[in-house]
């Protein structure tokens, strides 16, 4: 009998790869929150256990400064933004977030991890725990990279509709999936977490708040989700950004056309002023170590 981790793995980056959106965006791909597995389902954990402490990655030379700085033409890295709640993430004008949704996944992430090289910027990768699950390479990559790796839940479920119980034991099992893959590393993942299809509701974020998870919210989607090309999702993310002038920005790491189309969008933001911040826990110094 044939085994039924290729079909379920397959179904997993199929939906995946449709996208991720807003539960109050309708008619696109990737609004159906059907769970999915890599393995056969077995029974969620009954405790919401906390994630390993947080270790940031070696910071580099050139590190940016903790707080807002004089602009200078052609800088396009800026502060790192120590986070320990929400209210933390206080943008300046001109300022961006990156966040990658939904990885990793082979070919995509590691191109995009290249180009944030390219580009001396550092991002927020939120993952589901299946996928990390499936390449825990790749989840090491990314640390080993100095980026923030946060959590997204285990398979992607709409978290709005499940009970309180079964919601927590979902992004705990996400978390111990990101965690694990880490695990030996030195790196650790951050207390920062995403709802899928940003399906929230106030019981489950004050759920959070309270255990000292910071949810990672979104001010600008490009809505790579879409089947559309790059150089589109390019210029709708740009467009939105120069009217708000300052945001999060939802990307997902597991679409080509995103990884294509980053590039272009970086060089953008560049010649446009615009600086990327770095998100870490809030118990990371400034410039990526830890507190004593």
């Amino acid at each position: 009998m044939r085994s039924p981790l290729p079909a379920a793995f397959l179904a997993l980056v199929a939906v995946l790869l449709a996208g991720c959106q807003s539960s109050k965006t309708t008619g696109f791909a990737y609004n159906n929150p059907t769970t999915l597995t890599i393995a056969a389902p077995t029974a969620p954990a009954p405790v919401y256990s906390a994630p390993p402490v947080y270790s940031a990655p070696p910071s580099t030379a050139g590190a940016p400064q903790c707080s807002p700085v004089p602009q200078q033409p052609g800088m396009l890295a800026g502060r790192t933004l120590p986070v320990s709640r929400v209210s933390d993430i206080k943008l300046a004008r001109g300022e961006v977030v990156l966040t990658f949704d939904d990885g990793p996944r082979p070919g995509t992430t590691p191109h995009i991890l290249d180009t944030l090289d390219a580009a001396g910027v550092k991002a927020t990768f939120m993952m589901v725990g299946q996928m990390a699950d499936a390449h825990p390479q790749l989840v090491r990559k990314v640390a080993s990279r100095g980026h923030t790796i946060g959590s997204h839940s285990y398979d992607h479920a709409n978290l709005k509709r499940m009970s309180r119980a079964d919601a927590l034991a979902e992004i705990g099992r996400g978390e111990r999936a990101i965690a694990a893959a880490l695990s030996g590393t030195g790196h650790g993942l951050s207390p920062f977490f995403r709802f899928p299809y940003l399906a929230d509701t106030p019981g489950l974020r004050s759920a959070m708040a309270q255990r000292g998870t910071v949810v990672i919210d979104v001010d600008i989607d490009s809505k790579d989700y879409l089947r559309t090309d790059g150089t589109t999702v390019m210029n709708r993310t740009l467009a939105e950004l120069r009217q708000r002038g300052r945001g999060i920005i939802l990307f997902h790491d597991i679409h080509p056309r995103t990884a294509s189309m980053l590039p272009g969008f970086l060089n953008a933001l560049q010649s446009e002023g615009f600086r990327v911040v770095r998100l870490v826990p809030g118990g990371a110094t400034a410039c990526g170590g830890r507190t004593s």
